[in-house]
């Protein structure tokens, strides 16, 4: 739902802006991240005298590249909600909350969440890869899932733990399905047959958004299934997917969730692998031109500025999700599109006056 219309002047919330404060930007657009704690942020999120000294590293290593990568503690999620409105939380793609019966570790980082962040806190949660996943990387190579659409084992170990911890809170749940190969993968027909019995068997007391990395099977069909049945399509910008007003155009211009809230995630350069991504990214502090600067950047901005125009006419509320490895830094990202949102409105109200 929409929030309460701004009276605040175009000049109020452009400096709110820039100091990364996204709250009453629009009533029809709401930012976050994907992720939160990233040290890199320091000095824009979180006060660098306050978190300085919490900060903890650990070491990960892609395509044979090492990074340290640095974190500010859990309970920083307390600052994140001054500036943006929702949260992702993507930890919970890796592992569900109740394993053998018992509560996981990440059931325990989720209630830690819940413990720092405010009572109206609104977050997007990622949907284990375990029962969405049809392959799975492991050792090296991919195999097929066994759990692949177990709708009760999604319910018991993730589904009811999830709704009973976060409440109110929760305002969607991300399922995100791996790029596929067409020789890999069942027809856009079949496709949508095997995710409708799995859909169908969930409870209907949470949001479900839909995102499918498979450009082959982002048919008309999947589409009105998606509508049917109320289910969120995912605008991604990501390595192997069209161009976000493509992807606009090929769902037939609507909007697909029953609660009217729609879902952006600007993740990766489109035709740029991860890890790739990643490395130019890092240290995720600051915009990377060799990033930002692309025309493909400047598209994607102007495409999730029309989907927040577009959002207003239809009365939906749009969440704008920004990642790092979309621009090198994803305060800075979420802070160029509220600017060109405000272009927007500055033109569009400029030239409502001209016209009386």
């Amino acid at each position: 739902m929409p929030s309460a219309p701004t009276n605040r002047t175009l000049q109020d919330r452009r400096s709110a802006v820039d100091r990364y404060d996204f709250h009453g930007l629009h009533p029809n657009v709401r930012f976050g991240t994907a992720s939160d704690r990233y040290a890199g942020w320091m000095g824009q999120i979180y006060p660098e005298d306050v978190y300085a000294d919490q900060v903890s590293s650990r070491k990960r290593t892609l395509q044979g590249q090492s990074f340290e990568e640095r974190q500010v503690p859990v309970a920083s999620v307390r600052e994140y909600f001054k500036h943006f409105g929702v949260l992702e939380l993507d930890f919970t793609f890796y592992r569900p909350l109740l394993e053998e019966d018992e509560p996981s570790s990440n059931y325990f980082v989720l209630s830690k969440y819940l413990d720092n962040a405010p009572d109206d806190a609104s977050f997007l949660l990622k949907a284990p890869q375990k029962f969405f996943a049809r392959s799975l990387r492991r050792k090296g190579s991919f195999v097929d899932n066994p759990d692949f659409l177990d709708a009760e084992g999604y319910v018991e170990t993730f589904h009811e733990p999830a709704v009973e911890l976060m409440g109110d809170r929760l305002d969607g749940i991300i399922f995100q399905q791996e790029y596929q190969r067409v020789a890999d993968s069942p027809s856009p027909e079949e496709n949508v047959e095997q995710l409708d019995d799995f859909f169908s068997a969930l409870p209907n007391d949470a949001q479900f958004h839909v995102e499918l990395r498979s450009e082959h099977l982002l048919s008309s069909g999947y589409f009105d299934w998606l509508d049917e049945r109320g289910l969120g399509y995912v605008f991604s910008h990501w390595t192997w997917l069209p161009a976000i007003r493509e992807q606009w155009s090929r769902c037939g211009e609507r909007f697909t969730a029953a609660n009217d809230q729609v879902v952006t995630r600007l993740l990766t350069p489109r035709n740029v692998k991860y890890a790739d991504a990643y490395a130019k990214a890092y240290p995720f502090d600051a915009p990377e031109p060799e990033i930002s600067e692309t025309e493909q950047a400047h598209d994607m901005v102007l495409d999730v500025t029309a989907l927040a125009y577009r959002a207003e006419a239809e009365n939906a509320l749009l969440n704008v999700v920004a990642n790092n490895r979309a621009w090198g830094n994803a305060p800075d990202l979420a802070r160029t599109i509220a600017h060109r949102i405000l272009d927007e409105e500055e033109r569009r109200s400029g030239a409502s006056g001209d016209e009386g």
